[in-house]
């Protein structure tokens, strides 16, 4: 595709002027997007879904906080926009995003510059069609170098890793009865206290089997439960934790060498080395879990996608696929459990507790009927009848 002009309109106009609404690829935002708007977006290699949506809406340009291609996967959304003959603009700082004033008109210029009125507001680089289809290709090849690589690691650990991941040789007894339980493994990371307090009602439901990794276990103890087992460096792990009775396991390697095994001597207290070539103490856990027959996995803090893998995160090892693939069906992700138990608002449901109000009130007022005098409750109930209908009748007369 040949180079295109940012804006297609008459040099005399001073911009792209629209309201500008934050959209996000969850779909908050896109209702109130109109077309002719600017849609403000933090959507790091866009995806062809999104796009859909934008696309519909038909905003004149989308400015993105993030990079609409990074170059970790080949998407194909910023070249549906373009097609569309939606403006792209992207590499915004991310201030935009709190001091944004839903609804305002704004203006966009040539050159990436987002303005409120004649106060610059924004700015970033335009995104051409060339540099789209340049960028896609790139991430397409980047990606099957990384993908070869990936597989060609998931193939070693399989060798060097095939009678832990087969026999379960290696893994250790738990010293927790896990044997048809619901577990759950919190790790560090991705907003896992919060997760955990939306799981508050699964836990005091089910009673699962607490299993803290790492820091996550220090949180654990900070919300007011008690983790059953502990598995990850103690280095990193509190006083307060490794002191709460639990089970600890330190991640060792093949050779038995565990790290943090003198905190463990310096505070009085027991605990058992995990040897395996895993880098990762949640995918230990994991496998501990799946080794001594858990009914049910919670995975809360360390989500794994193919996303993942394909951007290359750090935390999408060989391993972690493998220990996620070793636990098949048994493992929910912690997104999931919250979800059943979020009661959502709606409609529907808002006469039921009107209902349940008025009802509510009718009760109170028959008690209070039914024991204001000093015959029984149903020559009371009676009595204060009478006196209501003689009085309506009277209004009437």
């Amino acid at each position: 595709m040949g180079s295109m002009s940012l804006f297609n309109r008459k040099a005399d106009l001073p911009g792209l002027v629209g309201a500008t609404r934050l959209c996000t690829p969850e779909g908050k935002g896109i209702k109130r997007l109109s077309q002719g708007d600017l849609a403000i977006i933090d959507a790091p290699d866009l995806d062809r879904a999104f796009a859909q949506r934008l696309l519909a809406a038909r905003p004149a340009a989308v400015l993105n906080v993030s990079r609409f291609t990074t170059g970790s996967v080949p998407n194909f959304g910023p070249q549906l926009l373009l097609d569309g003959g939606i403006h792209l603009i992207e590499g915004f700082d991310s201030d935009i995003l709190t001091t944004l004033k839903e609804g305002k008109k704004g203006r966009l210029t040539d050159d990436g510059k987002l303005y409120y009125g004649e106060r610059l507001v924004a700015s970033g680089a335009p995104v051409t069609e060339t540099a789209a289809v340049e960028a896609f290709v790139d991430a397409q090849q980047s990606l099957v170098d990384h993908m070869e690589a990936y597989f060609g690691n998931t193939i070693q650990f399989i060798h060097s890793e095939a009678p832990l991941l087969i026999d379960g040789i290696g893994i250790p007894n738990s010293g927790a009865n896990l044997e048809g339980r619901k577990v759950l493994i919190a790790s560090p990371g991705n907003n896992h206290r919060t997760k955990l307090k939306e799981l508050r009602n699964f836990i005091r439901e089910y009673d699962p089997v607490l299993i803290g990794v790492d820091g996550a276990a220090d949180t654990l103890v900070e919300l007011g439960y008690k983790p059953a087992l502990i598995v990850g460096n103690p280095t990193g792990i509190g006083a307060d934790a490794l002191r709460s009775g639990a089970h600890v396991i330190l991640p060792a390697e093949p050779d038995g060498h565990a790290e943090g095994l003198e905190r463990i001597q310096d505070l009085g207290i027991g605990a058992m080395t995990f040897p395996a070539a895993v880098s990762s103490a949640t995918d230990l856990a994991l496998l501990l879990a799946d080794y001594h027959n858990a009914e049910m996995i919670v995975n809360v803090g360390a989500p794994l996608d193919l996303d993942a893998v394909f951007a290359g995160v750090e935390t999408a090892t060989p391993a972690s696929l493998l220990a996620r693939s070793k636990a098949g069906t048994k493992l929910v992700d912690a997104d999931i459990i919250a979800n059943l138990y979020t009661v959502r608002t709606s409609g529907s449901l808002a006469w039921l507790w009107a209902l349940l109000g008025i009802l509510v009130a009718l009760a109170v007022i028959i008690v209070i009927a039914g024991t204001s005098g000093d015959g029984s409750f149903t020559d009371n109930l009676i009595d204060t009848w009478n006196s209501f209908a003689l009085m309506v009748q009277g209004l009437f007369n």
